[in-house]
């Protein structure tokens, strides 16, 4: 089976050259438009100090503040064109890395889907059918007055089986390709007919081979020993007589190809006496239909159902054994993950420019490390699970960060910061109890910066 994987729909991706140019384009609109306005601002206090030159009180009173806050202006719009520039550039890599993720993750599904596709091996219950006559009345018209008209028809009613004792041999294989799994069935069914009718003893025994076979091999019904001859090829309707009081056995054998599922199909009929054995000789087998065995047994890479009713039963859905595969889980964790990272990021910058003085080169370190740990993360994951190699990654990170400080107070100010904005939110991005996980995280980055600036850690800030 073919499955067309496809990425997360309406997300920037930076393989798609339209799409970058598109963003590149707004991107350097919306910068002209702020050095338009940086500069404009610049020159308005220009000309207003050039035009207040005649009286240098005036102009010292308002250039000097202007001046300060235009020089002030200017630093911290540095800090904000680089974070700016790190969050667009990390969310472009984050999405890309989102859709490839989730392009893998698409793609594991259908590999395993394949793994177990194709049509499934059905085999329907004999029947036993016979032809009766039954009377039956109609009305006609005979020189013009109605007739009532007293008749036969030819009927085609079914006998119940007495008895059914079947047993299936199921082997797993795969196909040329080694895409998808087949079975290998070695069938071998047993039924009882006693005829309980005391007017008829012409019977046709209508037993089909499997649906979904790819391949019928020794096909062969024998009644009391002795096989019963086909009419036609196509034709699997053996006519045989039976006298009344009296019963026979037929034996149906075969080996089928086919599907990756077996099933056993009644068609509403009553089954009596009814006996299944399927017998699957590989692992992962399991029961389908949700008809639940009277008894399952395994050994090692066998496992055998046993179906057995003693008195009359009707079942709707079919018995059955099927491939079961393991469940693929925690899917959609990784994308999650990615698309809220650079929302992340701004909060361990935030922590960080609220704890030290940092400069630009520290900011374009950080943020280096921290997508390079998330790249990391999400090739690691493929192989590894997502918890142990996110621990992996934080010890790192921690040990990177640590140089961040100017000396001990400052390098344990960051390691908090690094842990209550980065560790524990994407460790709990990748955990069941994220929100738990998210508000812890958020209260010790509250506590952190209440502690840091309202009591005496304060000063921390102005060591060197």
């Amino acid at each position: 089976m073919s499955v067309d994987a496809k990425g997360i729909p309406g997300l920037p991706d930076l393989t798609h050259p339209q799409e970058l140019l598109q963003f590149g384009t707004q991107l350097l609109q919306g910068s002209l438009l702020l050095v338009f306005i940086i500069i404009a601002l610049g020159i308005a206090i220009a000309l207003i100090s050039f035009s207040l030159r005649r009286y240098p009180t005036e102009q010292a009173v308002f250039f000097g503040p202007w001046s300060i806050r235009y020089t002030q202006l200017l630093q911290g719009l540095q800090h904000l064109a680089l974070i700016l520039i790190l969050l667009v550039t990390g969310f472009f890599l984050c999405s890309t890395l989102s859709n490839r993720y989730h392009y893998w993750e698409q793609a594991k599904v259908a590999q395993v889907a394949a793994s177990v596709a194709g049509d499934k091996l059905e085999q329907i219950a004999p029947q036993v059918r016979y032809i009766t006559e039954e009377p039956y009345v109609y009305t006609t018209q005979v020189n013009g007055k109605i007739v009532k008209v007293n008749d036969k028809q030819k009927v085609t009613r079914y006998l119940t089986l007495a008895s059914s004792q079947i047993q299936v041999k199921i082997d797993q294989s795969v196909d040329v390709q080694n895409r998808s799994s087949i079975y290998q069935t070695d069938y071998t069914a047993n039924y009882k007919v006693i005829n309980e009718l005391s007017n008829i003893n012409s019977f046709f025994l209508e037993v089909p081979p499997p649906n979904g076979s790819l391949i019928l091999r020794s096909y062969k019904v024998e009644r009391d020993g002795t096989k019963l001859k086909q009419t036609n090829n196509d034709n699997y309707s053996f006519p045989f007589r039976l006298e009344p009081g009296t019963e026979t056995t037929f034996k149906v054998t075969y080996q089928a190809d086919g599907g990756p599922r077996w099933v056993y199909s009644s068609s509403n009929q009553l089954l009596s006496q009814f006996r299944l054995v399927a017998i699957a000789n590989f692992s992962n087998a399991d029961f389908a239909s949700g008809i639940i065995p009277n008894d399952i047994k395994s050994d090692g890479n066998s496992t055998q159902f046993t179906w057995t009713f003693a008195e009359n039963v009707a079942v709707k859905n079919p018995f059955g054994v099927f491939t079961s595969t393991k469940p693929i889980d925690k899917t959609g964790i990784i994308p999650r993950l990615l698309l809220l990272a650079p929302a992340l990021f701004l909060w361990w910058i935030l922590l960080l420019y609220l704890s030290l003085p940092i400069t630009l080169k520290d900011v374009t370190i950080a943020g280096g490390i921290f997508f390079a740990c998330l790249l990391t993360l999400t090739y690691m994951t493929r192989v590894i699970n997502a918890e142990l190699a996110w621990l992996m990654i934080a010890l790192i990170f921690l040990a990177l960060i640590y140089g961040l400080g100017a000396n001990r107070h400052h390098s344990l100010a960051a390691i908090i910061c690094t842990i209550a904005g980065v560790i524990l939110p994407v460790f709990g991005l990748l955990i069941p109890f994220t929100g738990l996980t998210l508000s812890i995280a958020g209260l010790l980055s509250a506590a952190w910066l209440a502690v840091l600036h309202w009591y005496s850690w304060y000063n921390l800030r102005e060591e060197s």
